[in-house]
């Protein structure tokens, strides 16, 4: 079991120790969990009450804290707890499943792919032809990727993610299971004789470096030219991303939403959960879509918008507040 005084802690998140306590960590929990040989934090001061109920012995806070440790305590102080705690769960972080060796016996590699120094393979993959796969890149079981593909270094795909042909995904990437790349873009035109037609989708997927992927995600692969997510952006569980749609870097999309095709977003734009953003939308540099709202037009950069049809968020609050003005008139 690993464990840890609280110096030893303190010199990973280089913070300003308050109180004395001499019992060794083991493990994080959050606070009403907690017990004595286990850390947690404060990354804002309302759950500061909790505090004095929970059983840790040591608390990552930020500098803000206005309480008191207590008898056999002590606070880490640090300018950002969140953060903080990031570098303090990875010491805990439980070991990934082992590689016996670097590529499964099971797994199907075409003769053609090339496989990069320090690169793990698990039991049933299949990696197509011309292939390339990164140095230290890690390929969960049952994962497929499919022609012409290639995967950037120290990227990780985990199990059922499939990536399809001509598909390229960057250095330093976490594709979570059952994530699609590549798939083909909804596309169909009605016809009189064959009522829909499938519109062929021949464009591809490019991902930039230090993207994330959640599980069961699907990135569609453009109809001329290429999806694209630009470097650094973190997409959560269940989110849609329409053909031809193009990401700019950093960008975040929380669960359950979704881009229909040809949506353009900026530099750090937020979409909330299970937003919906119209196709052939721009969204400029840093705007943010509250969750459950939905996009119709282009949104200027900054703004932050709520609501379906989605308006500026200061405008959203008051007509909701206008509504139950409203409707609580009306049951008097």
């Amino acid at each position: 079991m690993k464990s840890y005084s609280i110096q030893e802690i303190n010199e990973v998140i280089n913070g300003v120790i308050y109180g004395t306590t001499s019992q060794s960590i083991t493990a994080t929990e959050q606070l009403e969990k907690a017990t004595t040989s286990e850390i947690s934090f404060i990354g804002n001061k309302k759950y500061e009450k909790f505090w004095e109920g929970s059983k840790a012995s040591i608390a990552v806070v930020n500098e803000d804290i206005s309480i008191e440790p207590g008898d056999n305590r002590a606070f880490i102080k640090v300018k950002n707890a969140d953060l903080a705690m990031s570098q303090i769960l990875a010491l805990f972080a439980p070991p990934t499943p082992i590689f016996r060796n670097n590529i499964h016996k099971s797994a199907n590699v075409d003769e053609t792919a090339i496989i990069g120094e320090g690169a793990r393979i698990g039991a049933g993959c299949y990696i197509g032809p011309k292939v390339e796969i990164g140095a230290n890149v890690t390929i969960y079981p049952n994962v497929t990727i499919l022609d012409e593909c290639t995967i950037g270094k120290n990227t990780i795909i985990w199990s059922g993610a499939v990536v399809r042909e001509r598909c390229h995904i960057g250095n330093d990437c976490i594709i979570h299971p059952n994530a699609t790349i590549g798939a083909d873009g909804f596309g169909f035109r009605p016809c009189s004789e064959k009522g829909l037609v499938k519109i062929p989708q021949i464009g591809n997927v490019i991902i930039g470096n230090g993207v994330e992927i959640g599980a069961n995600t699907c990135v569609d692969r453009g109809k001329f030219s290429s999806t694209v997510l630009g470097d650094g952006c973190k997409i959560d569980n269940l989110v849609q991303i329409g053909h031809n749609s193009k990401l700019g870097k950093f960008c975040i999309m929380a669960g359950n939403s979704g881009l229909a095709g040809s949506v353009t977003l900026g530099n750090g734009v937020i979409i909330g959960g299970s937003a919906s953003i119209k196709d052939h939308t721009t969204i400029g540099d840093g705007a943010i879509v509250g969750a459950g709202s939905g996009v119709v037009g282009d949104i200027p950069a900054g703004k932050t918008m709520l609501g379906y049809p989605a308006v500026e968020a200061r405008d959203a609050l008051k007509q909701w507040a206008i509504l139950k003005r409203m409707v609580g008139d009306s049951k008097k």
